[in-house]
């Protein structure tokens, strides 16, 4: 093969040889396919960690800025249940307003095998982040010190949930993390255009596991006897 035929790198970018934008990133046909590979899967990770940290923050920040005000509107009678379900709602918003950025920023450059699921996925990985952000809030007195468990597990999270095509194959312990299956349906979702029961199964259980938990400890600290101080 001459010099001139042979595809060309620039920067971490290989244009390949007559390469559709929609072509598998799984299989790369070029001599730079790795770097393609790795800078695609580089945008989707930065994608989801994207929503997972803006979305944890706002459920922290959402339960402690809110506390006072919650406890006087359970104080003159209004239900706890009640009260964090339309948290848990507004929030659930603000995350789909927060995917859809995302995925938009992320759309610009790759092209996903199949949209809706691709943000659809997004959303999830973004309220699993948000209920865990909210569980942290409803945990911790202070937005400082909330802000940096949630900084501090989404970083760990993504960088060991994240793995390279070069790496090694990870712990299994990894499986358990927050963003692990997500970020599995989200690869899934964007190359192949399909996903996995299992998976997200268990991203419906983290969920439910996550409201459950949120649920009892909001409505702990909502009793006028006990809980953080306002």
């Amino acid at each position: 093969m001459s010099a001139s035929s042979r595809p060309r790198c620039q920067g971490h970018l290989a244009v390949p040889r007559q390469r559709s934008r929609r072509d598998d990133p799984l299989s790369p046909t070029t001599l730079c396919g790795q770097k393609v590979l790795t800078v695609t899967i580089g945008r989707l990770l930065g994608a989801i960690f994207g929503v997972a940290i803006i979305a944890g923050l706002m459920g922290l920040a959402q339960m402690i800025s809110a506390r006072a005000a919650d406890r006087r509107l359970v104080q003159t009678g209004y239900p706890p249940r009640t009260l964090l379900a339309t948290r848990l709602a507004a929030l659930g918003g603000v995350t789909v307003v927060v995917a859809a950025v995302n995925y938009g920023v992320l759309w610009l450059t790759i092209s996903p095998g199949a949209p809706v699921l691709t943000f659809v996925f997004l959303v999830l990985a973004g309220l699993v982040y948000a209920f865990l952000g909210a569980l942290v809030g409803a945990l911790l007195p202070r937005l400082f010190e909330g802000s940096l468990v949630v900084v501090f597990l989404a970083m760990m999270d993504a960088f060991l949930s994240g793995d390279s095509p070069l790496a090694a194959d990870v712990p299994e312990f990894v499986e358990y993390f927050p963003l692990y299956h997500p970020k599995e349906l989200l690869q899934e979702a964007m190359f192949q255009g399909t996903y996995t029961t299992g998976d997200l199964g268990f991203v419906a259980g983290y969920l439910l596991v996550l409201l459950v938990l949120v649920t009892a400890v909001f409505g702990v600290t909502m009793r006028t006897s006990g809980g953080w101080s306002a």
